[in-house]
């Protein structure tokens, strides 16, 4: 409860705006485990990751500036496909980053790399696979959403290999 708490607040109440961040600038979000966030084994649940990834996507949107054009749209982001792989345990009371940067999109999807770390050593990262949706549902194209956050049509740069295999093995890729 305490990730959707935080998660509501961090998109109706999005924090300021990061003068000159750039889409392939990484995103920053500073979060500390919680007793909500264990499960029985003391240790941060899998489940609790996911959801720190979701508060991690809405800072890098409010990171952009970006919510406001995006509401006016009536475009919200979901995800489409994710993946995580963990290296290390997060126990109770211990501080963490989570830093949110784009890979790259296709006509269908923008792809996202979370990276989890504590005192600079690597905990986690996931992969996700996310969209926009608009008024009634509607599919919106990854190149419109990043033209609209930029201001103006952006290339893709090439998705990292371990990423377009991925993408293609779990059906999230365009075709």
């Amino acid at each position: 409860m305490t990730r959707t708490l935080q998660l509501a607040l961090a998109t109706y109440r999005p924090r300021k705006a990061v003068p000159g961040q750039g889409l392939f600038d990484p995103s920053v979000t500073r979060m500390r485990v919680w007793p909500t966030d264990l499960d029985l084994y003391r240790h941060v649940n899998n489940g609790v990751y996911l959801q720190c990834m979701d508060v991690g996507r809405s800072n890098f949107l409010a990171d952009l500036g970006s919510f406001t054009a995006l509401n006016e749209k009536h475009w919200y982001p979901v995800v489409a496909a994710q993946t995580i792989k963990y290296r290390r345990s997060l126990t109770l009371g211990q501080r963490f980053e989570l830093t949110t940067t784009v890979l790259g999109w296709d006509a269908r999807v923008v792809y996202l790399e979370q990276s989890f770390s504590r005192n600079g050593e690597h905990v986690a990262r996931g992969v996700v696979a996310g969209r926009f949706l608009g008024r009634g549902g509607e599919r919106v194209a990854a190149p419109d959403v990043v033209a609209l956050i930029t201001g103006a049509p952006v290339e893709s740069p090439a998705l990292p290999d371990d990423v377009a295999a991925w993408a293609r093995a779990v059906d999230v890729a365009a075709r």
